[in-house]
């Protein structure tokens, strides 16, 4: 049966230009699938209204940007029986690569009409809904630091890396994983639902968004001289088998650091307490895969 499906653009995410994609949207939907309705949003937070407004409206609801597009909208319709699509165009498009959706805007609207379903977990920092990952210590500063630079991309995201890598001090955490306590010193936490973090740059390999469980990697503090080594282990998906890296599975996390300070969720910073509940929300989006994806668990 045909339906209804609502495209929200974000017109800023990932700084690439979206004017041309209504049109892209017009020419290369299947009309006979999904009838197209487009519209913009125009500040923070909007596209998570308007995605609400459509529920139980909108058969198919689709985020036209990146990861923090795709939070946004996911927000309001998880747990609902509406679907959500991904046109990718952010700066790391995380879930979406992890879910085999095209990086080709064409072949990713193309993808919306084939209408691959899958069911997949979400989780919750501090009753805060994410999808792909959440994270605190190294990765959370860059988000919050990446957040203010007027110039987007993976690009400015590795320089902004390596700019503050030498000025950031690991800390110390005492975790609560399923009732277990564990106590490490991080350079950072983060709480994988997929595998990457984006651009392919896989932390937790073995990662499912089906399975219902997060990994909690534990980064451990690295010599500088090793970064390039990370970085090419998350592109060869081998970055568990280095010492540095401690992955934990589990269904209920409690964190305690120092004081507060930054979190990120989908790679958007905000500012969370010295206490943290990260928990996982299994079987509560159905999202719009891309025709490779294989399911896991």
């Amino acid at each position: 049966m045909k339906g209804k499906a609502l495209f929200i653009i974000n017109p800023i995410s990932g700084g690439k230009k979206k004017e041309g994609v209504p049109d892209l949207i017009e020419k290369h939907l299947d009309a006979k699938a999904l009838t197209p309705v487009i519209v913009f949003s125009d500040s923070v937070s909007h596209a998570r209204q308007i995605a609400k407004d459509a529920v139980n409206k909108f058969g198919t609801v689709v985020a036209v940007g990146g990861d923090g597009t795709v939070n946004e909208i996911a927000s309001a319709i998880v747990g609902t029986d509406t679907k959500l699509g991904i046109v990718p165009f952010g700066s790391g498009n995380g879930l979406s690569r992890f879910l085999h959706i095209p990086m080709d805007p064409v072949k990713a609207i193309q993808t919306l009409s084939a209408g691959h379903v899958e069911v997949i977990d979400s989780a919750t920092l501090n009753g805060r809904p994410f999808f792909n990952m959440a994270g605190m210590g190294f990765d959370a500063h860059i988000a919050e630091v990446f957040s203010h630079d007027k110039k987007r991309g993976f690009i400015t995201y590795i320089k902004s890396s390596f700019e503050e890598i030498n000025k950031y001090k690991p800390e110390f955490y005492q975790l609560e994983i399923d009732g277990k306590l564990y106590e490490r010193e991080a350079f950072m936490l983060s709480f994988a639902n997929s595998s990457q973090y984006g651009n392919d740059a896989h932390i937790s390999p073995h990662a499912s968004v089906q399975d219902g469980l997060l990994d909690v990697c534990v980064i451990k503090q690295f010599p500088l001289w090793r970064f390039p080594e990370m970085g090419i282990r998350m592109v060869t998906k081998t970055a568990d088998k280095t010492k540095y890296v401690e992955i934990i599975r589990g269904k209920h996390i409690h964190i305690k650091r120092i004081g507060p300070g930054p979190v990120h969720l989908d790679g958007e910073p905000r500012v969370e307490g010295a206490e943290v509940t990260v928990e996982i929300v299994p079987a509560s989006l159905n999202v719009i895969t891309g025709a490779d994806y294989k399911k896991t668990s």
